[in-house]
């Protein structure tokens, strides 16, 4: 056996896909449904420790409570009222909906049986790509995208690197983002874990989670410093369900967030490269209440399909092709 390992099993009836580090012990499981990470186990001092609050049976990948570790493509996020307007044309992702039942949050890909185009493993990584053409013309999106993320387990890691690739004959919004939830203790809430977000503005939203029209969306974190995590320091009882921008980077190019808990030493940079980051403290989760911080990276904000300002960002023309790649480090202190 080398180094790595890239094999294929099931969870019930749900096909799986594990990533394995062998040497350090270290193991990654995946879901075609929704292309769903499941596990990340990493294994310090003799003990194993599973990074990844995810689904845990076969009826959850199938139900999908709280979209844990979901890819969000076309959209991140919420769109307002389920309605928007691009390029002049007004568009409605729920035709006939009134009311209290009228949702759209998080894109089209969250129920879909992905395929595995291609499993490997080296010296090196293990990796799987997974692919699914089900975003194709529907109420409210006129469009056709195929998608393809690829997740790669190396000796820094995981990585995410997401491919959107117009295959319509017109212009289509298209946005990516992630929503993983991470925990550093299996029994701890999220108090006392320390957080950091290398961001310098916070996105105002109203009840229901959609930034506030034109430039009122744009605060600076001087202004809020209840929800500043600049400096790594303690979650307390902040309750957090958030979009920071204006995201600084590292040497490398990457932009890390960092969650630690200082019981065990333990901690995570969850890395992107563009974007918004996204953390949620987990407090209205449907199980396990702050017990898992969720960090989201995004192409763009929630609503961006209905915001001037995010257009350009989120235009993706016919033919063309846009990637975005993110992933989470270990680290120990």
């Amino acid at each position: 056996m080398g180094h790595y390992a890239a094999t294929r099993a099931s969870i019930g009836n749900q096909p799986i896909v594990v990533l394995e580090d062998v040497d350090n012990a270290r193991r990654v499981s995946i879901a075609c449904h929704g292309a769903t990470l499941l596990k990340f186990e990493v294994t310090i001092d003799g003990v194993t420790h599973d990074l990844a609050d995810g689904y845990r049976d076969a009826a959850e990948i199938a139900s999908r409570p709280g979209s844990r570790f979901a890819i969000m493509v076309p959209f991140a996020g919420r769109i307002d009222d389920a309605r928007y307007t691009y390029d002049g044309r007004f568009e409605d992702l729920q035709p006939g909906v009134t009311g209290d039942q009228r949702a759209s949050r998080h894109g089209f890909v969250r129920g879909v049986d992905f395929s595995i185009a291609s499993i490997m493993s080296d010296d090196e990584r293990a990796s799987v790509t997974l692919t699914t053409d089900a975003i194709r013309p529907q109420p409210g999106y006129p469009h056709s995208i195929d998608l393809a993320v690829t997740f790669t387990l190396d000796a820094v890691g995981l990585t995410l690197d997401v491919h959107m690739h117009n295959v319509g004959d017109s212009a289509a919004p298209c946005f990516f983002g992630w929503h993983p939830y991470f925990r550093l203790a299996n029994s701890s809430v999220v108090d006392e874990w320390q957080l950091r977000i290398p961001a310098q503005t916070m996105i105002r939203t109203d009840a229901n989670l959609i930034a506030l029209p034109g430039a009122a969306t744009y605060v600076p974190l001087d202004d809020v410093p209840a929800l500043d995590f600049r400096e790594l320091r303690a979650i307390g009882n902040a309750v957090i369900d958030q979009e920071y921008t204006d995201l600084d980077a590292d040497a490398d190019g990457r932009i890390r967030t960092h969650l630690r808990n200082p019981s065990n030493g333990l901690g995570i940079a969850v890395w992107q490269e563009h974007g918004l980051m996204h953390a949620f403290t987990a407090d209205t989760a449907s199980r396990d209440v702050r017990r898992s911080v969720a960090l989201e990276p995004m192409e763009s904000m929630a609503n961006a399909f209905d915001r001037p300002d995010c257009a350009d960002a989120i235009r993706l023309l016919p033919g063309a092709e846009r990637r975005f790649r993110c992933g989470v480090e270990i680290e120990r202190s």
